[in-house]
């Protein structure tokens, strides 16, 4: 089994990856693998609105990560997406995404490209927004007919600065508990599946 991060976080490896690092520690103590694709740095495009993805199973341009981003979205059993509040919303880079990862998956219904597979969201806030950002993530995951995980609180932990979310302790419980409830999900889809 296999679970993929998108990390929406203008800052590599800040307070969104450590907190999808610490979901991840829970999944990898269950045996599942992951892999981090983080968005810091590029810059994914829009969606068009020109509806070729119909039919091919991905977006036909090529201007950004976004084809090799989808594509192992549909390869993984789990998905976490995760993005710090920008104007109480994900940021940009995410916004892009999700909308054209809407579009190619609703484009090609047919072919259930992330049905039935696992969903997480988690974020990282200063002060606010942080509710209207996971609701944002987990939307999408419920518009392509996926499983959302919960967890004990909110998956949301505070921190203006990288690293700072290492103070919140009941944020990276959230997280662990996040990771040990989408590892148990994964599980117990797996042997419905195989039984």
């Amino acid at each position: 089994m296999k679970v993929l991060a998108i990390n929406g976080s203008a800052r590599k490896d800040g307070n969104t990856a450590i907190l999808i690092n610490t979901v991840f520690e829970e999944l990898h103590k269950a045996g599942i693998e992951t892999e981090m694709v983080q968005l810091a740095g590029k810059i994914i495009e829009p969606c068009k609105a020109c509806w070729a993805c119909g039919g091919r199973k991905n977006c036909v341009h090529k201007k950004d990560i976004f084809q090799e981003i989808f594509e192992k979205m549909v390869q993984a059993d789990g998905i976490i997406l995760g993005s710090s509040v920008y104007t109480a919303n994900v940021s940009a880079n995410m916004q892009a995404f999700l909308e054209r990862a809407s579009v190619v998956a609703d484009m090609n219904k047919s072919d259930n490209l992330l049905q039935y597979k696992v969903g997480a969201a988690v974020t990282a806030a200063r002060r606010g927004g942080a509710l209207t950002t996971l609701d944002a993530m987990n939307h999408f995951f419920m518009l392509q007919n996926m499983f959302v995980v919960g967890s004990s609180y909110w998956a949301m932990a505070y921190g203006q600065m990288p690293g700072d979310v290492q103070k919140d302790e009941e944020g990276l419980d959230t997280m662990k508990n996040l990771g040990q409830n989408m590892a148990y999900l994964l599980k117990a889809l797996k042997e419905r599946r195989a039984g």
